[in-house]
């Protein structure tokens, strides 16, 4: 409902572009009515009077009325567009955001389908609804011209076939969500295979895969079918309202006759069926009935959640936890990359209290990457359940509560503000990007771009500045859980302790970082040191003591202090 709200409040603010395609549809509805009207004149005045001259005219202003209504056919597509075009920008905008922001795993099929199909049932719509009323008006009010009788006959008929292509729109609405509800969960299914397709290879989980990826398969063939069935039910309404009043005009013609209606009006009503009436009718039922049936559907799956799925404008107010709730809790967590390979995390027990600042740290290849995969839903878990402010990893409400910083940072083109606000609904208030930008040592970067709506060229950002965007976007994130999975590696010590004590310092928030060098371990408050069976969590000074991998590693750290330990 609030997308299709959104989509009726841009056409209904461009009111000049509807104005002006209601007057170029005026030319063709006049069209309309001199076809019918200029045949009927032709023979009655003309060609059945004796009168080749007159009846010559008539047909010649038939001609030039075709004329004028295909210039005005060929406007009205451009202003089509001029409405149309903006309220797919506005759709791509809200795809895009909603799927940064919330990890929508039905993302890609809105973004590349459903946004497209919206576009063009749109234009569609709008095309078929106008063409019709506009030939509608246009043939009854030349019917009434040549003899208010002939509406008699043709407008019951005509009625009725609407009413029956109306009886068909919600029926087939509900099959068309169906069928785009499959193609999204087939999207989600092919968009988590296709990555890991050698890992199933290597797995030799072929046939597992591929049979569930054949469920979803049949399951959207099944759908289509069930479309196509209600589909063909449409075929009746143009028959009705198209078709059956010819037959009615042909067997009443003797009655029409005897109660003064002109043989060229007779003449000039079969082609106002014929040629206006029927072929209207028909875009109708086929462009409306899957136009608009299609546009409703799409618009309520474009629709962002409501309620519980709202985000608000604030930083802090969605991921507010629960009371009492840890941050991060893992209970007896074991993942392989395959169902034959040795477990990276094996039985791994883990709580962090909220507020905490956490340092992982373990040789390569251990699973500290893995673990922050794990927490930020990215990889599931073979045993075990991971919960984020008490909420169950995957699941919205977790999705809602953390945000991960990759090594490798995203930046996209557009303005600074647009890439520091892609994990806010609402576009971030100057003063508050500005703290974050000064917080996370983001603010030299900030100036010399020219401040927040200044441009970002990708290409152009060194490694570090690009973590430096990434580590801000992430500071203005509603998230009170922060994930750094080496987010920092890139920048000097002094640049990555200033990001790490804004995120251990941002208010209500925790911290969980992979750590790269030793001053990472030494701000934490606890350090969790990934060593296979022998696991062990504490205090930097108190591994020092008890663990004699942690030992290593910052004797590791302190002769090459700049070298990461990955």
């Amino acid at each position: 409902m609030r997308a299709r709200t959104r989509v009726l409040g841009s056409v209904r603010a461009r009111w000049r572009v509807l104005v002006r395609l209601g007057l170029w549809s005026v030319l063709e509805a006049g069209q309309t009515f001199l076809v019918g009207y200029a045949l009927a004149r032709a023979l009655d005045d003309g060609f059945l009077a004796g009168n080749a001259r007159t009846g010559l005219l008539w047909l010649g202003a038939a001609g030039l009325a075709v004329g004028a209504g295909a210039y005005g056919t060929g406007r009205v597509y451009g202003v089509v567009a001029a409405l149309v075009e903006p309220v797919r920008d506005r759709l791509v905008a809200s795809v895009v955001g909603r799927g940064v922001r919330e990890a929508d795993a039905g993302a890609l099929s809105r973004l590349t389908q459903q946004v497209e199909i919206a576009r063009d049932t749109l234009a569609g719509l709008v095309l078929v609804s106008r063409s019709f009323l506009f030939t509608a008006a246009g043939a009854l009010i030349g019917l009434f011209s040549l003899a208010p009788l002939l509406l008699t006959v043709v407008v019951p008929p005509l009625l009725a076939g609407v009413c029956l292509f109306a009886a068909t729109l919600r029926p087939l609405a509900r099959r068309q969500e169906a069928f785009l509800a499959s193609d999204e969960a087939l999207a989600e299914d092919l968009g988590a295979v296709c990555p890991g397709l050698r890992d199933v290879t290597a797995a030799g989980a072929e046939a597992r895969v591929a049979a569930g990826v054949a469920e979803s398969i049949d399951a959207e063939q099944r759908a289509a079918r069930a479309l196509a069935r209600w589909s063909v039910a449409r075929v009746a309404a143009p028959a009705v309202g198209g078709e059956l009043p010819v037959v009615l005009l042909l067997a009443t013609a003797p009655w029409l006759l005897g109660h003064g209606v002109t043989p060229g009006a007779l003449v000039g009503a079969l082609a106002y069926v014929t040629q206006s009436l029927l072929p209207a009718l028909q875009n109708l039922v086929h462009g409306l009935g899957t136009s608009g049936s299609r546009l409703t559907v799409v618009l309520r799956r474009l629709a962002p959640p409501t309620a519980s799925g709202v985000r608000s404008s604030s930083p802090r107010a969605t991921g507010t936890p629960p009371p009492g709730a840890p941050a991060l809790a893992l209970t007896s967590v074991t993942f392989a990359y395959g169902p034959a390979r040795e477990p990276v995390l094996d039985g791994l027990d883990l709580t962090v209290p909220a507020g905490a600042h956490l340092a992982v740290v373990g040789p390569s290849g251990i699973g500290k990457s893995t673990l922050a995969g794990l927490v930020a839903g990215l990889l599931e878990a073979r045993e075990g359940v991971i919960r984020v402010y008490g909420h169950a990893v995957p699941g919205p409400e977790a999705a809602a509560s953390r945000v991960l910083i990759p090594q490798e940072a995203y930046v996209h083109g557009g303005t600074l503000a647009e890439n520091l606000g892609l994990f806010r609904r609402d576009p971030v208030p100057e003063a508050e990007l500005l703290a974050a930008a000064e917080a996370v040592g983001l603010t030299p970067l900030l100036r010399a771009l020219g401040g927040p709506g200044g441009r970002v060229d990708p290409g152009a950002l060194s490694a570090g500045e690009r973590q430096l965007i990434a580590l801000a976007r992430a500071y203005l994130s509603p998230a009170p859980l922060a994930l750094l999975d080496e987010a920092t590696c890139h920048l000097d010590p002094a640049a990555e302790a200033r990001a790490e004590r804004a995120f251990a310092a941002r208010p209500g928030g925790t911290l969980v970082v992979v750590a790269h060098r030793i001053s990472s371990a030494r701000r934490a408050d606890r350090v969790l040191v990934l060593d296979g069976s022998r696991t062990a969590c504490g205090t930097h000074d108190e591994l020092l003591r008890t663990s004699a991998l942690y030992r290593d590693l910052v004797g590791g750290w302190t002769a090459e202090s700049t070298a990461p330990v990955r």
